[in-house]
Formats: C-alpha cells, sequence, structure tokens
C-alpha cells in the first residue's frame, strides 16, 4: 500500500491542483470507488435467475447473494471509518479497493455457492474499509464552503444514483455475455482507482490510537443478527424459534456495545456524536431513507419484470432516469444550501420521496410503465436526490478531522443497516399481503382450470399468470404504503430535530477554513 513517509498536517491534505483539473481528477478517483461499491449492491440483482441455474442455489439460499455483502458491508462500515482516522485514509482507501478487486475476481471465478458467498462477504468488507473512507477523503482534500458543497454533491448523486446505474449495467452484462461480469468487470475499474489514487489524492494526517476491537466485533455481531432475524422473519414468520433468537441475540450485543463504547478511550463509535440533534437527527433520518430507496429499486425491478414483461436489459434501462433526476436533486441543493441550509431540503426530499411511493401504491396488473411507474419513480429520485446532499454535509459538519472517518462510516453503516432492515420489513409487508391476495386468486384459478393445470399447481403451489401478476401486484403496493410510511417519519425528524444556526450557513458559504478544520 502507498503511504508518505512523513504525516501531513491539516493544511496540506488540500490536493496538490487544488481547482480546476486537480480537484476534478481528485473527486473523479473518489466518486468512481463509490459508484463501484455502491453499484455492487444492486448489480447482481438482475443476474440472480442465472446465479441460481449456474451454481445451483436453492430459492431461499439464494437471497444470501445478496445478504452476504450488504451484511458484511454495513457492519464492518465503522471499523473502516476507524482505520482511516488511524492508519492514514489513502492508505486505507487503496488497501479497500484491493481487496474489492481481488473478492469480485473471485467471486467471478467461483464454482459452487459456498465459494461464491464467500467472496460476496469479502467484497462487503472491501467496500467498508473503501466507502468510509472516501468520504472522509472530501472534507480532508476540499475547502469548506462552495468547493466542499459540490464535492458533496457528487458524491451523494453517485450514492443514491449508484442503484439504478447498477441495474443498468447489471442488464447490459447479463444479457450481452453471463453473469459472471458483474463481478469481473470491477477487476479494471478497481485497479484504475489505485493507480490513479496517488498521483490525485494527499495523505491525509495519521492520528495515534488504537483499534476498538471489542466495539467492532459486538456491533458486528449484533448488527448481523438483527438483519438476519428481520429476513428469517419475513421467511419463517415472527414465532419462529431462532427468529427470536436472533432478536434476543443481536439486542444483547448491540447492549453490550453501548457499554463497551461508554468505557472505551477510543472507542468505535464516539457516543458523543450523538449528543449533537442534527447529527443523531441526520442518522435517524437516513435509516428510514435507506429502508424506501432499496425497496424501491427491489420491488420496482419484480413488478416490471415479472409483470411488465421487460427484459433484464430493458429494466436496466426503464431505471436510467432515477440516476439522472438524483443528480439534479442533488445538484439544486448543492447550489441553494449556502442560501437556505440543509433543513428544507431535507424536510421537502423527504415529502417529495413520500409522495413518490405514495402514488407507487396505486400501480397494478393494468399498469404500464409510462402511465404508472416513470412519473412517481422521478418524483421520488428528486427527492432523494436532495435528501443525500444535505444529510452527507450535516453528518460532518462540525466534526473534528480525527473524528471524520468515524462520522462517515457510522453514517453510511445507518445507511446499509437502514436498507437491509427496512428492506425485510417491506417483504415481511409483502408477505402479508401477497398470501391474502393468494387466497382470493386460488379460487378463481381453480374455477377455471383444466385437469393439467390443477395437477401442475398442486405439484408447485404456484399460480400462473395472470392470478400470479395480481399476487405479485398486491404485495408490491402493500410493501410502498410501508415505504412511503418510512419517508414520512423521516419528513417528522427532519422538522422535529433539525435547527440549522446562522454560523452554520456562514460555513456553507465559506471562511476560508483549511479542509477538515470543522472541530
Amino acid at each position: 500500500m502507498s503511504s508518505d513517509p512523513q504525516p501531513t498536517s491539516p493544511a496540506q491534505t488540500t490536493t496538490r491542483e487544488s481547482g480546476g483539473g486537480g480537484s476534478a481528477m481528485a473527486l473523479l478517483v473518489i466518486a468512481s470507488c463509490q459508484l463501484m461499491v455502491v453499484l455492487d449492491i444492486t448489480i447482481v440483482n438482475i443476474a440472480l435467475p442465472d446465479i441460481q441455474r449456474s451454481l445451483d442455489f436453492s430459492t431461499t439460499s439464494l437471497a444470501w447473494v445478496v445478504n452476504a455483502y450488504t451484511l458484511t458491508f454495513g457492519g464492518l462500515l465503522l471499523l473502516g471509518g476507524r482505520a482511516g482516522d488511524i492508519l492514514g485514509r489513502r492508505r486505507v482507501f487503496v488497501f479497500g479497493v484491493l481487496l474489492f478487486v481481488l473478492a469480485s475476481l473471485l467471486g467471478g471465478l467461483s464454482q459452487n455457492a459456498g465459494q461464491l458467498l464467500a467472496a460476496r462477504a469479502l467484497q462487503g468488507v472491501g467496500g467498508a474499509i473503501a466507502s468510509p473512507t472516501s468520504l472522509a477523503l472530501i472534507s480532508t482534500t476540499f475547502r469548506e464552503g462552495p468547493e466542499r458543497n459540490r464535492a458533496f454533491g457528487v458524491f451523494a448523486a453517485v450514492s443514491a444514483g449508484g442503484g439504478a446505474i447498477g441495474l443498468l449495467a447489471g442488464g447490459i452484462l447479463v444479457e450481452w455475455l453471463n453473469w459472471r461480469w458483474v463481478l469481473f468487470v470491477n477487476v479494471p475499474i478497481g485497479l484504475l482507482i489505485v493507480l490513479a489514487t496517488p498521483r490525485w489524492i494527499r495523505e491525509s494526517e495519521r492520528h495515534p490510537g488504537h483499534f476498538d476491537v471489542a466495539g467492532a466485533l459486538t456491533s458486528t455481531a449484533g448488527m448481523v443478527l438483527l438483519v438476519y432475524g428481520f429476513i428469517r422473519a419475513a421467511q419463517e414468520g415472527w414465532s419462529d424459534a431462532l427468529t427470536l433468537a436472533s432478536f434476543v441475540g443481536a439486542v444483547v450485543l448491540l447492549l453490550l456495545f453501548v457499554l463497551v463504547e461508554k468505557r472505551s478511550r477510543q472507542p468505535i463509535t464516539p457516543l458523543h456524536m450523538f449528543a449533537d440533534r442534527n447529527r443523531a437527527g441526520t442518522y435517524g433520518i437516513m435509516l428510514c431513507l435507506a429502508a424506501a430507496i432499496f425497496g424501491m429499486f427491489f420491488f420496482l425491478t419484480l413488478f416490471v419484470q415479472n409483470v411488465l414483461g421487460f427484459s433484464p436489459l430493458a429494466t436496466g434501462f426503464a431505471f436510467l432516469p432515477v440516476s439522472a433526476v438524483i443528480a439534479l436533486g442533488a445538484g439544486l441543493a448543492s447550489r441553494f444550501l449556502p442560501v437556505y441550509g440543509p433543513k428544507p431540503f431535507m424536510v421537502g426530499g423527504a415529502i417529495l420521496a413520500a409522495a413518490g411511493l405514495g402514488w407507487l401504491t396505486l400501480t397494478d396488473v393494468h399498469s404500464t410503465y409510462a402511465g404508472s411507474v416513470l412519473g412517481p419513480m422521478l418524483v421520488f429520485s428528486l427527492g432523494m436526490g436532495m435528501e443525500f446532499v444535505s444529510l452527507t454535509l450535516m453528518a460532518l459538519s462540525n466534526v473534528a478531522t480525527r473524528e471524520t472517518g468515524a462520522a462517515s462510516g457510522l453514517l453510511n453503516t445507518t445507511q446499509q443497516v437502514g436498507g437491509s432492515l427496512g428492506l425485510s420489513i417491506l417483504v415481511t409487508m409483502y408477505g402479508t399481503a401477497s398470501t391474502n391476495e393468494a387466497e382470493k386468486q386460488i379460487p378463481r384459478f381453480l374455477s377455471q382450470a383444466t385437469p393439467l393445470e390443477r395437477l401442475q399447481f398442486r405439484r408447485t403451489g404456484q399460480l400462473p399468470p395472470p392470478y400470479s401478476d395480481e399476487v405479485l401486484a398486491a404485495g408490491v403496493s402493500a410493501a410502498f404504503v410501508m415505504a412511503a410510511i418510512f419517508t414520512v417519519i423521516a419528513a417528522l425528524i427532519a422538522v422535529l430535530a433539525i435547527q440549522v444556526r446562522p454560523s452554520d450557513l456562514e460555513r456553507l458559504k465559506g471562511d476560508g477554513v483549511a479542509p477538515g478544520g470543522g472541530a
């Protein structure tokens, strides 16, 4: 891993070409890493049927192709952020990207289910190291004020829009090549990032300290158990013994994590960060909105492919407007943040997202993409673009340079854990509603089915179209109701918790403070 012989001071952390092409290249390197890490959450979704056939996954175990990545990614983000603070952010950034590249290569070469799941988990570890470090590098590379606001806007747009880009990229790669290329594609991109990093990004100051191993283990294990509990509840029910045991274990471990952090001299998550009402509110808003955006991608992908009949490639193109509108929302927020502050965009963005999801609850088997999906999807995306810039900026506002890695890691953690937990809750809502609808559709099917169709139904338990479309549409609509509730909660948190002071507006306008200088 590349490193400088002497640690640099905060004033020296500005990229050597601070302005013009140097700043643009530094931002390109950072944003490219974040895009690679974020899109990998969704890029495999379209490839799942091909993966199942190729490596003989069962339907239940296939979900872990996604979960193995998101669980390790979300669970280790706090440790990744802390590592950058202690060892130097550029050094840790490069290591994380290299680990991600290696895991992607191994995943593409997998010959059985166990190898692929292990590679996906290792990808999550690499992403957890690289992602919070890349966000912290913005704070130590760009000057506070308009320059940093623009950088945060790009980063937020990439973070929020990466899911849609992943769906498009996955559709292209699966349709033109094969499923292995959704993993292989990370190898050349990651290597280019590693080669460009020493040229355009300076090393940050290293802060003395040690790794809070007990905190990392208890927080990671606690979050993994919590996510697993929700996932299992969606599959086996809330009264399942293993579901209940997972929740009990998660509560015990997370309480132990809080006790460890209170007693640690150098905690992985400085609990005083939650004493700031703006930052605590930001984490709560991110938790809710992540659940909404994960759910939107997951259920709309199902609806567009299974009910509207889109191919994987067509599905990818159908989501392409999401990235463009998220970038538009992020650009608007970045431009007007110094004038109005982040609160109007946090409140307004959540309301727009809720309106879009509320609109999507009206989808049924008679819906069309242009008439029923595109409009609400764009409204939702505009709100999310406005939100992610404001949340990113607020999470790192007034954070000491030595703690920006931990602060950014915590923001990313709430996003991933919120997405995983929220998606599990939405899947539970989907399962209940679709089961109820199936009870209505089965008698209708049996009354019109041929003897052969009845025999096939008794054998598989699966309704054929158009009855299955009715079941899916009812479940998706119910899931969007819950997703809309999440965004309404986010709006209420923004209204009640966020307070923007005149001094905050002055900082957004730029006061000549060196990058990373917020204490």
